[in-house]
């Protein structure tokens, strides 16, 4: 294609680019390729700076370049990378090694590369509003920000569904990856654990080891995940040890405290509680309101202040559904073109307000909070089973049902299937344990708030 028409295509498939992608990711891989000219009918060349460049690209923005040159009137072309001055690379071809000026660019590139899923741009510190139940995990963050591997390394981050943990530890990638501090891999449990599986079916175990060991910040998600995968852990134990050995940074996030991971082994547990360990609760009426304010923000909605203090009065569990709620009652305020009124948000969020008094107030919403935090089934809390896994899940469900109820002691021996001298009996077992276990009163805690309690169990 001659060199004019390549650049004219290639400017226009990168307007269709440009909206499809994140800016960072734009500009970290697309806006580095070249259009050059060659003789060849239906081929376009494109130059890129170096054979990691060439490979990432292949691997992972191959599809949507050919698709942004459909778009722009050219399908079916045929797609030719071009390492600087080298030789053309057809798909498949082995790369030639990159002259010395491009090795030193290969090597400045991976340094700033994100090689694990893609990072929500959403996600950074700008977005993401302190309140004091998230206050320390945040001033944690900014302090392996600025010096990963030597700061709280591991930083093991652990709470409730929808609290932000996802926020903070992708936003920690995409200020390390802004202030050019290292390469990162952010990835959730399930995605580690398939890509282990992938490379033993493959025989490729050696490639899943030189990703995810030679990198700067590994931020991984719902570690919990590696509860009862023994060959898993087995593989994670070694890439903890390398990084850690090589003085990278590992921040790993979970829904429960390290110690109430089922099924995980005592030297994963050991290594996750070298550094520091931090939970993150749900945020107070104040912070809700100031995060429901930036959101309005974000989305330039038009939203009336009242109307956000009424969500964040009624959505307290996580911030995901308080967010939710909000864009529910924005969406019937833009169609309507009608201003809220309270009778109006209480049909609107009726079903989620409902489900936030039972999880609150109800026997069985406590029942299924805490079997879910175990991992053990709802039906467990009545049966007649007495292993230790079921049993003492069921105190604390107890326990919480006499805390944060207003039942007698007979009707909640009742909803256990029970008589009221076992509950008794299992709400002081379990304040004892906490008075001398605290990792137990966290436990609690934990749960308590997540149940809507505003006040700590006594």
């Amino acid at each position: 294609m001659e060199l004019n028409k390549a650049k004219q295509l290639w400017s226009t498939a990168c307007e269709f680019l440009s909206t499809a992608i994140s800016e960072d990711v734009y500009s970290r891989w697309i806006g580095v390729i070249d259009a050059a000219g060659d003789d060849t009918v239906g081929q376009l060349t494109l130059t890129v700076p170096n054979g990691f460049y060439q490979d990432w690209l292949k691997e992972h923005y191959l599809p949507l370049i050919q698709e942004a040159l459909g778009a722009a009137g050219a399908e079916n072309l045929s797609i030719v990378f071009r390492l600087g001055g080298s030789r053309h690379l057809n798909e498949g071809d082995t790369p030639e090694p990159a002259p010395k000026k491009s090795s030193r660019t290969k090597t400045r590139a991976a340094k700033v590369a994100n090689i694990g899923v893609s990072l929500n741009p959403r996600h950074t510190f700008d977005n993401f509003v302190v309140g004091p139940p998230n206050s320390f995990a945040h001033a944690a963050a900014l302090a392996v920000v600025e010096a990963p591997g030597r700061a709280y390394n591991p930083m093991f981050i652990h709470g409730g569904t929808g609290l932000g943990k996802t926020h903070l530890i992708q936003a920690m990638g995409q200020a390390v990856l802004k202030r050019g501090k290292g390469s990162v891999c952010y990835t959730t449990c399930e995605t580690f654990t398939n890509e282990f599986i992938q490379s033993l079916q493959q025989h490729d175990l050696a490639a899943f080891r030189k990703k995810y060991r030679h990198i700067d910040l590994l931020l991984i998600d719902d570690i919990h995940f590696l509860g009862g995968k023994e060959s898993t852990q087995e593989e994670f134990f070694h890439t903890f040890n390398s990084l850690h050995q090589n003085q990278k940074q590992i921040v790993m996030t979970s829904d429960r405290p390290i110690s109430e991971i089922a099924n995980l082994q005592e030297r994963l547990v050991s290594r996750f509680e070298w550094g520091l360990v931090t939970e993150m609760d749900m945020v107070d009426f104040e912070t809700r309101v100031a995060i429901l304010r930036r959101k309005r923000e974000e989305l330039r909605i038009q939203l009336g202040d009242d109307c956000l203090m009424f969500i964040a009065q009624h959505v307290k569990s996580n911030i995901r559904k308080l967010e939710g709620s909000m864009l529910r009652v924005a969406s019937y305020a833009s169609l309507t073109r009608k201003a809220p009124t309270t009778e109006t948000l209480e049909y609107l969020l009726r079903d989620t307000i409902e489900q936030e008094n039972q999880t609150a107030l109800s026997i069985e919403g406590i029942q299924r909070m805490v079997a879910e935090y175990y991992d053990i089934r709802l039906g467990d809390m009545t049966s007649k089973q007495r292993p230790q896994n079921i049993a003492f899940p069921r105190q604390i469900a107890m326990y919480l049902s006499r805390e944060l109820t207003e039942q007698s002691l007979p009707s909640i021996g009742n909803a256990f299937g029970r008589n009221h001298a076992t509950v008794l009996h299992a709400h002081r077992s379990v304040g004892a344990k906490m008075k001398k276990d605290a990792n137990l009163r966290q436990t609690i805690l934990s749960l308590h708030q997540r149940l809507g309690g505003v006040s700590a169990p006594s």
